[in-house]
């Protein structure tokens, strides 16, 4: 059978349109599935019969699936779901495969202009919930935790006709290669990281509490807001927080990826409790972009600080804004959830220490886990 569908990208931008919203059929093994997958899908674990050519237990499901919508089928690499595919044409269902499987799902990047943020793209990876910007004014821009693939980059600066003057992290990753210091390092730009987050690294212009990068006759000013690292940073680019992986819209960064024994984990929760009280004295109109995301299905992801503060779903929060920096520390050590997959390994790579290899894409794949609960 021949194997014929969709790219990742297009299959995002479906699931996007209401208008053309898919039946997303997962065939992976069920613990495959269970750990990270496509919002929305559903699964028939068949992944081993399709190895072997073997039919029928999705002959039997025919029933189940639907015969007025488009099925997208998904596997690991493109392979068992071109398949499927094939064989749900076979019998009447319009159905296609995803290419590259959840290992091209991993590698979507989609761009959202942002209403009351002047000035700044939102980069989104819907795979593994890694959140980017590019923030610029006239025609200079900066690039703000960009992923490994730069490309992303190269081209969102092309279409609007900027010019890349600095490259950012927010802190040193864990749940992602970052491609901050390729793509500095490519265009002859600086590479912008705080000190405490610097690693082994060399050829990083540091940044600290009170400075500013200049973006075009606009500054992005630093915030240090530790925590969820030791030098992690927030942004403020006019009414706009770029808030990293300290303020989610849902949660708050984990605060145990450093040193996960318990007495590092609650003094770093006690510094992150500190940086998140100082963000509440912003503006209540001060627009929130966080660094990441888990389950949320609005597009781009942006909050008014206010909105945050008035609502329930950021429990963490909500401590911090009553003050209560016992119940916010004892939250945060019983309910943090499994570490990012070979989150060690990558901050290696983001602190210097090691050089990425062959595997480097396959590295970051999976669900992210960088929230505090």
């Amino acid at each position: 059978m021949s194997n014929t569908g969709y790219g990742a990208t297009e299959v995002a931008r479906r699931i996007e349109d209401e208008e053309t919203d898919p039946f997303v059929l997962d065939v992976r093994r069920e613990e495959d599935f269970e750990e990270w997958q496509i919002p929305g899908s559903t699964n028939l674990p068949i992944y081993d019969e399709l190895l072997e050519y073997d039919y029928s237990t999705l002959e039997e499901h025919l029933d189940d699936l639907p015969k007025d919508e488009e099925i997208i089928v998904v596997c690991i690499a493109g392979i068992t779901s071109g398949r499927a595919a094939e064989f749900l044409r076979e019998n009447g269902y319009d159905a296609e495969s995803i290419d590259d499987g959840m290992n091209g799902w991993g590698r979507v990047h989609r761009q959202y202009e942002i209403e009351g943020a002047d000035g700044v793209v939102q980069i989104v990876r819907p795979g593994t919930g890694c959140v980017s910007y590019l923030v610029h004014d006239d025609d200079k821009a900066v690039v703000v935790d960009p992923t490994q693939y730069v490309d992303e980059y190269l081209n969102a600066v092309d279409e609007r006709d900027v010019e890349i003057v600095g490259v950012v992290d927010t802190h040193a990753h864990a749940d992602h290669v970052s491609g901050a210091r390729r793509l500095a390092g490519e265009l002859d730009v600086p590479y912008y990281l705080h000190g405490e987050d610097a690693g082994d690294l060399d050829r990083v212009s540091e940044i600290a509490h009170g400075d500013s990068i200049d973006v075009g006759d606009r500054e992005l000013g630093v915030r240090h807001t530790p925590g969820h690292t030791p030098g992690s940073v927030s942004f403020e680019y006019g009414d706009v927080l770029l808030s990293g992986d300290t303020l989610f819209l849902r949660s708050v960064g984990r605060p145990d990826l450093e040193d996960s024994s318990e007495d590092a984990v609650r003094e770093a929760a006690s510094r992150l409790f500190d940086s998140l009280d100082g963000l509440l004295d912003l503006n209540e109109g001060t627009v929130v972009l966080p660094g990441h995301f888990s389950d949320e299905a609005v597009r781009p992801l942006a909050t008014e600080l206010g909105e945050l503060r008035e609502e329930t779903t950021n429990e963490l929060l909500s401590y911090v804004e009553d003050g209560d920096e016992e119940s916010f520390v004892e939250t945060i050590v019983e309910s943090l959830a499994d570490e990012p997959a070979n989150y060690n390994e990558i901050k290696q790579i983001n602190w210097g220490k090691e050089q990425p290899g062959d595997d480097v894409e396959e590295l970051e794949l999976g669900p992210n886990n960088c929230a505090a609960n």
